[in-house]
């Protein structure tokens, strides 16, 4: 009756009922991201000039931090979805999934982190 087999039950083999959630939240940042990065790019592109007082200028626009902070916030969770299932899949012994889902769960905050706070910093001036 959809759960697996008796023996699968009782062991608690049976579904997670997580993977739809993490596919689909793994399509929405991907989704994200072919917003988010193309408007980087072009944005990039029609700047006038690449020395550190143009794009200083550029990045300090309301929207444009707030588009690059979400471009750090959006990618590195895309990145850290995409090394999970890679780790669940192919990381056997317990002791060292646990530790890499742990560095996992770490790496990806604290970069998210360090871009955004450079971003605010940029926005406001203290850069």
């Amino acid at each position: 009756m959809g759960n697996g087999t008796s023996i699968g039950r009782v062991r608690g083999l049976g579904s997670a009922r997580h993977g739809a959630h993490h596919w689909l939240v793994q399509r929405f940042t991907a989704i994200g991201n072919l917003i988010l990065i193309p408007w980087l790019l072009i944005s990039l592109a029609l700047l006038p000039g690449y020395d550190y007082a143009t794009v200083h200028g550029w990045a300090s626009r309301p929207v444009s931090a707030t588009l690059l902070a979400l471009i750090c916030i959006n990618t590195f969770w895309h990145a850290r979805l995409g090394v999970q299932v890679f780790m669940e899949d192919y990381v056997h012994d317990e002791g060292y999934k646990f530790a890499s889902l742990a560095a996992l769960n770490a790496i990806p905050l604290a970069a998210a982190v360090f871009g955004v706070i450079c971003v605010v910093r940029i926005a406001l001036g203290g850069a």
